[in-house]
């Protein structure tokens, strides 16, 4: 399809709405992206025609809604370049994603084990391992961020010991839209004989991702950001490492048989899928993955930087304006502070102009120190905005700016 600003436009029914009598700017969507009629119709079609539970009925509704909810499951595999589609695991998000492979890691955790992650992650991929820190005495190391948002390489290098188990890396930060060498840190990582985990939550929405080419171990992802439902992510995981894996959660299901004395648990992507899934969700996702999957990857990425710079040098015209990351290859997320304004009342004010931004921390308060800063006002652009949008938001910010002097 080609790339029709408009014609995208005119398939998010929301883009049409007003806030405070203003055309409504979407320009939140590192946080949640909206949803096109394809993903809405779609979930609406199976509730209305064909919605039953999955995977054990016999009936023709359950296998209809079976073959939906498990060819979304391939249609992810195919989207990231997984192996097989039995490695991919539904979950909530990728908060859930990234938990389940902490939790299954626990047992091979020991006191003075540690783990590698970075100053720029979010708190979903550190609180997890904050948790393993707290229950088996593991250490937690950090990569440095440098003052342009990149990670400090030199440092990770030399973070690693004999007692080195895991590594778990953002892929695309969610404030900076630094795109991290994730190939090049797994490499080394498991050259050290380390799993290698990586956030992917950014980074498959706004760049093309290979799981043969990063070969990570764990990759999480999540379909809200991705123009699809909330409720429903993906964890990818090599067979090998899952098979390893234990169940996060215990239930209908994931069992093969249960006696009174033992339980025997179902293959991989099964043994981590515990009870009623998302089924909606999950068909949803899949159709969002289809939706974007009509457009050239290049084009979006074009469109999305466009943007994002037509933004940079608008809003750099005002002296008091701060960047926060200029990392060279980085995606469409800007991050900014104004001298003297909180980035609270930044948006607050542009919401009075139908603008809508996200500030606070961005749940990355680690990297929010590293930068001095105590939140950030966060522009984020996908695939329906546009320039009239972003200088509607060049114009509020310097509107802001007088109002709050």
């Amino acid at each position: 399809m080609s790339f029709d600003i408009n014609a995208i436009r005119a398939q998010f029914p929301i883009l049409s709405r007003t806030i405070h009598d203003k055309p409504l700017a979407y320009l939140d969507n590192a946080a949640s992206a909206q949803k096109p009629l394809a993903v809405i119709d779609s979930m609406r079609n199976c509730f209305e025609h064909s919605y039953a539970n999955v995977h054990r009925g016999l009936h023709t509704m359950a296998n209809e809604t079976t073959e939906a909810f498990e060819g979304a499951r391939q249609k992810i595999a195919n989207f990231i370049g997984a192996a097989e589609s039995s490695e991919i695991i539904f979950t909530k998000g990728a908060t859930e994603a990234l938990n389940l492979v902490a939790y299954g890691l626990m047992g091979e955790i020991k006191e003075g084990d540690e783990i590698i992650i970075s100053q720029m992650e979010h708190h979903s991929n550190i609180v997890p391992w904050n948790f393993l820190r707290e229950r088996f005495g593991a250490v937690i190391k950090w990569i440095p961020v440098l003052e342009d948002g990149t990670l400090d390489m030199g440092v990770y290098k030399t973070l690693f010991t004999k007692h080195t188990k895991i590594v778990s890396i953002v892929h695309m930060s969610n404030v900076t839209g630094t795109v991290n060498p994730v190939k090049e840190i797994g490499k080394i990582a498991h050259e050290h004989g380390c799993v290698f985990i990586v956030d992917g939550t950014q980074a498959a929405v706004h760049i093309e991702v290979d799981m043969m080419d990063i070969d990570a171990d764990f990759y999480a992802m999540t379909g809200h950001k991705l123009y699809g439902p909330t409720g429903i992510g993906a964890l990818y995981g090599k067979r090998e490492h899952l098979e390893k894996l234990r169940p996060f959660q215990g239930g209908g299901e994931m069992i093969e048989d249960v006696f009174e004395d033992h339980v025997t648990y179902q293959d991989i992507p099964h043994k981590f899928e515990a009870g009623t899934p998302p089924i909606m969700e999950a068909i949803g996702f899949g159709v969002a993955i289809d939706w974007i999957n009509q457009f050239n990857r290049q084009d979006v990425i074009d469109h999305e930087m466009k943007l994002y710079h037509h933004a940079l040098n608008g809003l750099q015209e005002m002296n008091s304006f701060r960047l926060i990351g200029n990392a060279p290859n980085k995606g469409a997320v800007l991050s900014f502070a104004l001298e003297g304004a909180h980035a609270h009342d930044i948006a607050q004010i542009l919401d009075r102009y139908g603008i809508a931004i996200r500030a606070g921390q961005h749940c990355t308060q680690p990297l929010m120190h590293v930068f001095g800063v105590h939140s950030t006002a966060r522009a984020s652009f996908g695939i329906y905005n546009t320039i009239e949008e972003v200088d509607r938001l060049i114009e509020g910010v310097k509107k802001a700016r007088k109002f709050l002097s």
